[in-house]
Formats: structure tokens, C-alpha cells, sequence
């Protein structure tokens, strides 16, 4: 495979002429970070992709600025058979190279510099690191074992070495790192706290929240808060998990939800919308009612969205097309109203005040923002 001509196109797809990570992403071989992996098919089935069985269409997809699944539930696609249909959510992937170059620019790394690459998975963002600063200046750390350890060798067969640890990191990050990059989605409160503790004061990091499209990035004071902001940047994460798959979702409530009579009826103002596709709307959404679980599909013409909460709230919106929808809801929240509020806020003002809001995340992991005369915080138990 003549891979060195497409990841240098590749680099120049996604990085600019003087980017310090085009050399990067130009002299890294990501197919060989990505062996096999997970495909969808016309029936939205899961298909294993074996790249040295097809090496054509293994060099469209390591350099093509996209991300593969590389792990659904609890089956890698490395130790998967033909045939294997695992069943869940992607736990695992390679992301696309133009969100990892994001990243990395986020993170404000620079010579000498400790990082921590959090969320290891295929190891792009580490190889791009190891490049740029040096095998000693890198550490990855993931949860999975197994990705740390298909990782590392992989990694070590293109001459890097960095430190490798399997840890939890929503419970211990071992170590003090000048930087942290994060490629996984972090829960604000507990989820936060041990990966705080791990940066060295006067240190930086870039993490997205849980739930959210939100970029975060801020500087250690000597306090232990971090300061800083919301990125004008959006983007969507894995979340991080301290178990080999994501707990169960509500799957009783959403089954009530596609079926039940709600507590109040009534039509809704605005037409449905697929939220977890409408990422500003998702991310006000957690912030101002967090946790809510998210459901979406289409019939025809007919659109149905669904909502629920681990308090027992949830709410079904069906209408077609864009027509006014019959809204469903119950509990002890009214989820689709929350919904509608943010939407009105948006018509009425042109904007949400998320992107470009400051930041300050105390040591307890709990998310301050504010914007002008707006105020949320995001993580308090």
C-alpha cells in the first residue's frame, strides 16, 4: 500500500500549510492503527470491515478524514469472526483526524510539555503527539486493556514509545501532566475530579462534556480551579466509562414512551427535531435539565422524537413533516417543554449562550458558566 501518498494528502485535508501537525498526520500510517473495524449496512446492522482482506478499501478508509468504530459494545472488531453482529453502542473508535488536530490545538501544547492523551483508542492522537513532542513527553490512558495494550504495539511498530496506562479515569489518572487532551466525553461532578487533580498547576486542558458538544478548555491556577472557556468549536464524544460497556439504557421507560398516553397532552410550538443531531440545542438541553436520554425516528414522513429521564419523566413529540407536533409527556418534569424553552430562547435572541461562555471548574469537578447575565452550573450533586 502506497500509504504515505494519501496520509500526506490526507494532512493537507486537514491541516494548513504551516501547521506544526502536518508533519504529523503526513508520517503517520493509520491503517495500521486500524486493522479491522465496524461498518453499518443498508439495514443499520453492524458489519466487521477486515482491512489486509481488502487493501483498497482498507486505504479509503484509514485516510479518509472519518472516524471508525472500532469497538461495539464489548466486541473489538480485532477479535471479532466474520459474521459477528454485536448489538449496542459503539464503545471504541479511531476518530477522524481534523477533530484530533482540533484537539491538539486546543490542548496549546509545546516543547517539553507533559501530555496526557485520554481515551486512547486506535492511538491517532498519541502517534500525532509522539511526533510532535516526543515519546517521553506522551502518556495515553484508557480504560480498556486491550486498547491499550493493541495500541502500544502498534505504536512501538512505527518507533514510538509512549507511557501506556489502563486506569479509570473517572476514579484515578496516575501521574501530573502539564496538558490533558481528551478524546472521550467527561461527566462534570465526579467525573471530572480525578482528571483535574492530574493536571499540574498552571496546566491546560481540552475535554468535551458528557451529553454535550461542548468543548471546554481552561488553565490550573494556584487555587486548583480551572479557568477558561467554551470553544467557538463543537464536538461529539464517546462517553467516558469505568466498565467494558455503557450502563443500560432506560429501556422500559422508552418503551413506555413509544406507547403510553402521557400525564398532559397538548400540541407543541415548535416541529419535531432530531436532538441528538442538533448538537447547541443537545448541549443546552443537558445543561439546563441533565441526563435526559434521547430517542429519534422517521416513518414516511412522520417524525417522532422521544425523551426520557432517569427520574421517570419523558415526553413523545409526533408529527409529520414539519407540522405542529401531539406532544406526550409525564413525570415529574415536563422534558419537552424544557426543550421548547430552549428553542424560544433561541428564536428570540439568534443565539444560545453556550459557545464562547467562560468557564470555572472547581476541584469538585462542578461546571460554573457564565455569559453576560446567564448563569448555569453543570455537575453539582
Amino acid at each position: 500500500m502506497d500509504w504515505e501518498t494519501r496520509a500526506h494528502a490526507l494532512a493537507d485535508q486537514v491541516t494548513d500549510p504551516d501547521s506544526r501537525w502536518l508533519a504529523p498526520v503526513a508520517r503517520t500510517a493509520r491503517h495500521a492503527l486500524v486493522p479491522r473495524w465496524w461498518d453499518v449496512d443498508d439495514a443499520g446492522r453492524w458489519v466487521l470491515r477486515d482491512g489486509p482482506s481488502d487493501p483498497e478499501a482498507w486505504a479509503n478508509a484509514a485516510y479518509a478524514d472519518r472516524s471508525l468504530i472500532t469497538r461495539v459494545g464489548t466486541l473489538h472488531a480485532d477479535q471479532a469472526k466474520p459474521g459477528d453482529q454485536p448489538k449496542g453502542l459503539p464503545t471504541s473508535s479511531a476518530t477522524l483526524p481534523s477533530l484530533v488536530v482540533r484537539m491538539l490545538r486546543h490542548g496549546r501544547l509545546g516543547d517539553g510539555l507533559s501530555l496526557l492523551d485520554l481515551g486512547t483508542g486506535a492511538g491517532g492522537l498519541t502517534a500525532y503527539a509522539c511526533h510532535r513532542l516526543g515519546d517521553g513527553c506522551v502518556t495515553s490512558l484508557d480504560v480498556d486493556p486491550y486498547l491499550v495494550s493493541a495500541a502500544g504495539e502498534r505504536l512501538a511498530s512505527m518507533g514510538y514509545h509512549p507511557k501506556m496506562i489502563t486506569a479509570d479515569a473517572t476514579e484515578h489518572v496516575p501521574g501530573s501532566y502539564d496538558r490533558i487532551v481528551c478524546t472521550v466525553a467527561l461527566s462534570p461532578g465526579p467525573g471530572l475530579r480525578a482528571v483535574l487533580a492530574a493536571l499540574s498547576p498552571g496546566g491546560r486542558v481540552a475535554t468535551t462534556l458528557a451529553r454535550t458538544s461542548l468543548i471546554v478548555t481552561g488553565w490550573k491556577d494556584r487555587n486548583g480551579d480551572v479557568i477558561g472557556q467554551v470553544e467557538r468549536d463543537m464536538a461529539g464524544f464517546m462517553l467516558t466509562r469505568s466498565g467494558d460497556d455503557y450502563p443500560p439504557a432506560l429501556a422500559e421507560l422508552f418503551t413506555l414512551t413509544r406507547e403510553a398516553e402521557g400525564e398532559h397532552k397538548n400540541t407543541g410550538r415548535y416541529p419535531v427535531v432530531d436532538v441528538a443531531n442538533a448538537w447547541e440545542l443537545r448541549s443546552m438541553l443537558e445543561v439546563t435539565t441533565p441526563g435526559v436520554e434521547l430517542g429519534y425516528e422517521t416513518s414516511g414522513r412522520q417524525r417522532t422524537a422521544y425523551l426520557v429521564h432517569p427520574d421517570g419523566s419523558w415526553a413523545r413529540a409526533s408529527a409529520e413533516w414539519t407540522d405542529p407536533p401531539e406532544v406526550h409527556q409525564s413525570g415529574p418534569q415536563r422534558l419537552w417543554d424544557a426543550l421548547e424553552r430552549i428553542r424560544n430562547r433561541l428564536n428570540a435572541e439568534g443565539a444560545l449562550p453556550l459557545l464562547g461562555a467562560r468557564v470555572r471548574i472547581t476541584p469538585d469537578g462542578v461546571c460554573h458558566l457564565s455569559r453576560g447575565r446567564w448563569r448555569a452550573s453543570v455537575g453539582a450533586l
